[in-house]
């Protein structure tokens, strides 16, 4: 097993941080009460719970009674989009975006099935949101706006406030899939035009498997897992204990290193991004160069397929990603990068490297020194790189139907 890695592949899990191990391994061993149960060995159990929320809440800038522990994001999404039509049975339309995670996509498009009515709102090239466009969708049978905070792929931050406060216009409710912004954008809830917002532990440096859903209070939430009266009926079954407190620790991790650690991934996911752009010809970053997450970059290299840079980089042991991990294993070209619009010979050799707080500025070295060799390698393989009309005419024979942004 690989142990020894350089990992840039942070938007698709975290390594579980070693003070998070040390938090919850009591709570696989010594403290395996039922937080429910009435006796004290319980209780103590469902103290601990408790102060898990707290150290969630406190990152959020929400309060206790709004958080719901879940499995992760794609529950906390299908939780989310759920609940809110199902407490407007009235109103069939939905609001999202072409470049949303598959979580909610495929909620999405299942929905339509069921006779509801999906708008799909478009991104420029730069994968931003056009507010004009979303204005012009939202009307009055609108139940439901799900957005996500930042795209996983690009890593480019949508104007969420700015967003809800037009939602809020037509009394939609607004969700946001927040899983990739947590812990890299300081959130304030209470102060914020969001309905309910999703987490999930692992992309903060907790283990896999756990998450919490943000439901603001006064807010009708009717529950997609019934069972017991766990956390207020709103999610039955009993409670992933270890995972919450894993979850509450890496919480209270991420407030505690945020402004120093978005500072330095910054630092180091620009110094990456400019070395390669100005050492390697025919390469340029995909997304908005502003507004963006400060440890994530996607970079398109021409004429090559991103398949084979990344086997290429597996051998010097470094780990990077084509796109989101909940698709990988699927031939076709990023819906992200599609729906922005990108030529076919950036769109499939578009690599996204995202960095964590344990990224280390040797391991940034050691990419820097590896890539343009590669790349060059690479492209004197392709026959491509002489023949562009060639590389778009076989890019192409995939048929327009697989190449659909909604495919």
């Amino acid at each position: 097993m690989q142990k020894n890695c350089i990992y840039l592949d942070n938007n698709a899990t975290t390594k579980v941080g070693s003070e998070v191990v040390e938090a919850m391994v009591p709570y696989l061993s010594d403290y395996y009460g039922n937080p429910s149960s009435m006796h004290t060995f319980g209780g103590q159990v469902g103290k601990a719970v408790n102060q898990a929320r707290r150290q969630v809440t406190a990152l959020l800038g929400a309060d206790e009674s709004e958080i719901i522990f879940t499995s992760g994001g794609t529950e906390g999404d299908n939780a989310a989009i759920r609940a809110a039509l199902l407490a407007q049975p009235e109103k069939r339309h939905i609001i999202t975006t072409l470049v949303e995670h598959p979580a909610v996509l495929s909620v999405c498009k299942q929905l339509e099935t069921q006779g509801y009515t999906v708008t799909y709102l478009s991104v420029n090239s730069q994968g931003q949101l056009d507010l004009d466009e979303l204005e012009a969708s939202l009307t009055g049978n609108t139940a439901l706006v799900t957005i996500m905070y930042a795209n996983n792929e690009t890593g480019v931050v949508f104007p969420i406030e700015q967003i809800g406060l037009r939602v809020k216009e037509y009394g939609a409710v607004f969700h946001v899939d927040a899983v990739q912004a947590v812990g890299k954008i300081p959130m304030n809830m209470n102060a914020s035009t969001v309905d309910m917002l999703t987490l999930s532990g692992h992309k903060i440096h907790a283990p896999k498997g756990i998450g919490a859903l943000y439901v603001r209070r006064g807010v009708r939430f009717r529950p997609m897992i019934l069972g017991g009266s766990q956390q207020r009926g709103r999610r039955g079954g009993t409670e992933n204990v270890p995972g919450i407190i894993a979850l509450g620790k890496a919480a209270e991790l991420e407030m505690l290193y945020l402004e120093e650690a978005t500072t330095r991934e910054k630092r180091l996911r620009d110094r990456l991004e400019q070395t390669l752009i100005t050492t390697i010809p025919d390469c340029e970053v995909n997304g908005d160069p502003t507004h963006r997450l400060p440890n994530t970059t996607n970079i398109g290299f021409k004429y090559i397929e991103g398949e084979a840079i990344l086997l290429s980089l597996n051998q010097h042991g470094i780990c990077a990603s084509s796109g989101s991990a909940c698709t990988s294993g699927s031939l076709e070209p990023s819906h992200v990068l599609r729906a922005m619009g990108l030529p076919y010979t950036i769109l499939h050799g578009s690599i996204r490297f995202s960095l964590s707080r344990y990224t280390t500025d040797a391991e940034i070295d050691e990419v820097l020194a590896v890539m343009p060799g590669i790349i060059e390698r690479l492209r004197a393989l392709s026959p491509f790189k002489s023949d562009a009309a060639g590389w778009l005419q076989e890019m192409q024979g995939v048929g327009n139907e697989e190449l659909g942004v909604r495919s």
